[in-house]
């Protein structure tokens, strides 16, 4: 059984691996949460398993996967021994190097080679580069599966040699589904809250509810709405994501702010639509800065609750 929403992606796959010519690099584009990566690594373990090596194998000699190491050494033990560990806020040009230097030997088990990244977003410019030369020059039997959660950010030159595979987001039925399943704790108004801010992504969905986003749903659309004069809003809100937010719950206020821009869309009337777009604009911005540089959290949250007050009636948005 496939996962919900990766039917058609699995139709374009195995109707490509069963023509004569397979594509060298392929990007998996669609939101955060929709289950890529696990279609990657699925794909992945059908490619290489052929020429009669089993397809059930956990680990396969064949399938690189790049993605965010550990920090650093204590967190590479961490690691090791099975914990939770903090990783780099982006995949460096080492990783990439090291996969170059594996594509210079022939596949252990058979005639093919997976190559995962993920996301593909976060790789260093460097890196993309380095990368961007393996799939100019491919080695025979090597593919490469790059997942993105925004395909822009990844160089016109790397999607020029790519096909691309979309994944679809899922309709709000589908959502409240999976939360009755996998979050039957959570009452039903968080699960509503869960699935407007979610966009159609099961991942955050269940995100919203693991990381009790309910409090900053209501803030962010209070600002939205009723601007934020005086600054009170902005500081519960830098409250509620804490003095010390994991990176994922940073990540996961900014998409959730996101959300609340897009749906603030759909009822605003067109006078305003310019004020969420150009905020909506700025966010993306800032996410996209916030795991390269080393903000304050605190700061890093007001900075959200002011992007949403600019997009508030002019009326009552606080001076700048």
């Amino acid at each position: 059984m496939t996962a919900p929403g990766h039917d058609r992606p699995w139709q374009e796959w195995r109707a490509a691996t069963a023509g004569p010519r397979m594509h060298h690099g392929w990007i998996l584009a669609g939101k955060r949460g929709l289950g890529k990566i696990d279609f990657a690594l699925a794909a992945a373990r059908e490619l290489v398993g052929s020429d009669g090596v089993s397809r059930s194998m956990a680990d396969h000699p064949d399938i690189i996967v790049l993605t965010h190491p550990p920090k650093d050494d204590k967190e590479a033990r961490k690691r090791e021994e099975g914990k939770p560990y903090e990783t780099k806020r982006n995949i460096p040009i080492d990783l990439v190097r090291a996969m170059q230097q594996r594509l210079t030997t022939r596949p252990t088990l058979g005639s093919r080679r997976a190559v995962i990244v993920d996301p593909a977003d976060d790789l260093e410019k460097s890196a993309s580069n380095a990368l961007l030369k393996s799939l100019e020059e491919p080695p025979e039997g090597t593919y490469f599966l790059l997942v993105t959660h925004r395909p822009a950010r990844l160089l016109p030159t790397i999607r020029s040699r790519c096909r691309m595979l979309r994944f679809p987001a899922l309709p709000d039925d589908e959502i409240a589904g999976l939360l009755a399943r996998e979050a039957p704790e959570a009452d039903s108004a968080t699960r509503l809250a869960a699935i407007a801010a979610a966009g159609g992504s099961p991942g955050q969905a269940l995100e919203f509810v693991e990381h009790d986003l309910g409090a900053l749903d209501g803030l962010m659309r209070s600002i939205v709405q009723e601007g934020d004069p005086q600054f009170e809003l902005r500081g519960k809100l830098a409250t509620a994501i804490g003095a010390r937010p994991s990176r994922e719950r940073i990540r996961a206020a900014f998409d959730l702010a996101r959300a609340v821009l897009a749906s603030e869309v759909e009822s605003a009337p067109r006078s305003r639509i310019p004020a969420i777009t150009e905020a909506y604009s700025q966010l993306v911005t800032l996410g996209g800065q916030a795991p390269t540089y080393n903000f304050d959290p605190g700061l890093l949250a007001m900075e959200i609750g002011t992007l949403l007050a600019a997009a508030a009636p002019a009326s009552e948005r606080a001076d700048a």
